[in-house]
């Protein structure tokens, strides 16, 4: 190749990088949207709030909160998935983002494919309640319901396939019991229904039930992990109640289309890392018994892969179908 045909192509090549480089220079440019796949109100709502604030005051930018809940998250996926790659359109998600690909089929979207992992926040522990007022008064009292009369318990979580609803369809086949499962578009409104009598017992994560069993109006049965939470001291984890290996935390995430510069991911990650060790931030998940987990990207995008093999293979074997 000639020396001037080599400087062409090394212009033409530069040219066609400048706006890229550019833009990301120049980013964020506007205010940045964080969809939520989930009713406002709810856990993943209030951490991508939590975050969101301290974000665009690092940013210098708005970051607004959108909440599309349906479908199983996959209406504010797909909206993110055809949001342009441009670092002002994030989403917070969950466990879900992990079942999805296995829980509808065809599989709406592959995480692997279509999303850029910006950064993991935290996790928070799975747990099981029932109203204050309810017979069902702890968790060998709802077994030995259920197994009088299966089918005479239900449960109510933020929705099928989702972490709370896996982990109560491990615990049952190994109780060897059979409850109802009453999917809902978030774990509040199932909270909600639970405190009316509407349902008998719900499964969220310990974040979304601190105040009701703090104001005596909800009682946790059980807390799915190894050990006792900080915050129910005195309720038995699944495994000192005899079903140990059910453990269940649900973790947080932020998340973009496929294709975010490489430079925007950089930032956004380097500022969350800053947020996630703001006392307030960890405050807020270590009072609901959770922890932040700040990282490295590269950790964040294995356990997507880890946790799709693994959600995948139990939403086959259990044969776990979205409504």
């Amino acid at each position: 190749m000639s020396v001037t045909r080599r400087h062409f192509t090394a212009t033409a090549l530069l040219a066609s990088a400048w706006p890229r480089l550019t833009h990301a220079q120049a980013w964020p440019s506007k205010p940045l949207r964080v969809f939520v796949g989930y009713s406002a109100g709810g856990a993943v709502d209030v951490i991508a709030r939590a975050v969101g604030q301290p974000l665009g005051a690092a940013l210098g930018q708005t970051v607004v909160v959108e909440n599309k809940p349906g479908a199983g998250t996959n209406i504010a996926m797909r909206a993110l998935i055809d949001s342009p790659a441009d670092g002002h359109t994030l989403m917070l998600v969950a466990n879900a983002v992990a079942a999805n690909p296995t829980l509808y089929q065809p599989p709406p979207f592959d995480p692997q494919r279509d999303l850029t992992p910006i950064s993991l926040v935290g996790r928070v522990p799975v747990v099981i309640a029932a109203n204050a007022a309810s017979e069902v008064n702890s968790l060998q009292k709802l077994i030995a319901l259920s197994r009088a009369k299966p089918g005479s318990i239900n449960f109510g979580s933020p929705g099928n396939g989702s972490t709370p609803h896996l982990a109560v369809e491990l615990f049952q086949r190994a109780a060897g019991i059979e409850l109802v499962h009453v999917p809902y578009k978030g774990g509040s409104q199932a909270i909600t229904d639970t405190l009316a009598g509407h349902i008998q017992t719900v499964a969220v994560n310990a974040l979304e039930v601190q105040a009701q069993v703090k104001a005596g109006k909800l009682r946790v049965l059980a807390v799915l992990a190894p050990e006792r939470s900080p915050i129910f001291p005195d309720v038995p984890s699944i495994a000192e109640s005899g079903y140990p290996g059910f453990e269940a935390s649900v973790w947080y995430g932020f998340v973009g289309p496929a294709g975010v510069p490489a430079p925007v991911v950089a930032r956004l990650h380097a500022e969350i890392q800053k947020i996630l060790l703001l006392p307030e931030v960890k405050g807020r998940l270590a009072s609901a018994g959770g922890e932040v987990l700040p990282g490295p990207v590269e950790r964040f995008a294995q356990l997507l892969l880890d946790e799709k093999n693994r959600y995948g293979k139990l939403i086959r074997e259990a044969k776990i179908q979205p409504d």
